[in-house]
């Protein structure tokens, strides 16, 4: 009874376009089927490749936001479910890893939100997670850098935390995918550490390749 008051007195908006959202949740009917329209694709990654559900233009990009910048963490959960309604089964099997980001981007914004998306996955898909992975060193971020820096990897360094075993089987997952540099750098510590299989998804791509 109470959420249904609740419903009345501030209804459930679009994330997306500021619509209502009914009973849709987070993201209206409307900007579902736009969602459903605009399906992410494979983006290659030195020797291998990245899933991804969505496009990152349009209602993706927003959920995106929502969750890294503005901290709505229960839109982790419904970005889960879609990942794992939508991912070829080759590449959702193992132990999920997430992409690490920087801890000054962690403590500026509040959130470590490839974490949140990596145990709501692991959740959805009863997997487990292990987030054995750090970043350090220069702290900018990808945003605003161009193609040929990007493919040349990312700012600062990732690696395999101290004292962490490796699992041999993970899947990495990332929010958004460019050029997938990022994605490689983290197979590559993963893999000189012991990884023996590694895959890769993120719930968005962007069209800057």
């Amino acid at each position: 009874m109470l959420s249904k008051l609740i419903a009345l007195i501030a209804p459930s908006l679009c994330l997306a376009c500021g619509a209502h959202a009914g009973r849709a949740g987070a993201v209206c009917r409307a900007c579902r089927a736009r969602m459903q329209a605009a399906p992410g694709g494979w983006v290659p990654v030195s020797g291998s490749a990245c899933w991804t559900a969505f496009a990152y233009d349009g209602p993706a990009g927003a959920l995106v936001r929502a969750l890294k910048f503005r901290g709505r963490l229960g839109v982790a959960d419904l970005m889960a479910a879609q990942i794992a309604a939508l991912a070829p089964p080759e590449v959702l099997r193992g132990i999920v890893v997430p992409v690490p980001i920087h801890p000054v981007h962690a403590r500026r914004r509040g959130v470590d939100h490839s974490g949140a998306l990596a145990r709501a996955l692991a959740r959805r898909a009863g997997l487990g997670v292990a987030e054995c992975l750090t970043r350090s060193g220069d702290p900018r971020p990808q945003v605003g850098r161009g193609r040929r820096a990007r493919i040349g990897g990312p700012l600062g360094s990732i690696s395999v935390r101290n004292g962490i075993p490796v699992p041999e089987t993970v899947v990495l997952v990332d929010d958004v995918v460019t050029t997938g540099a990022t994605i490689a750098a983290c197979i590559g510590a993963l893999t000189a550490a012991g990884t023996q299989e590694a895959s890769a998804l993120a719930y968005a791509r962007t069209t800057a390749r």
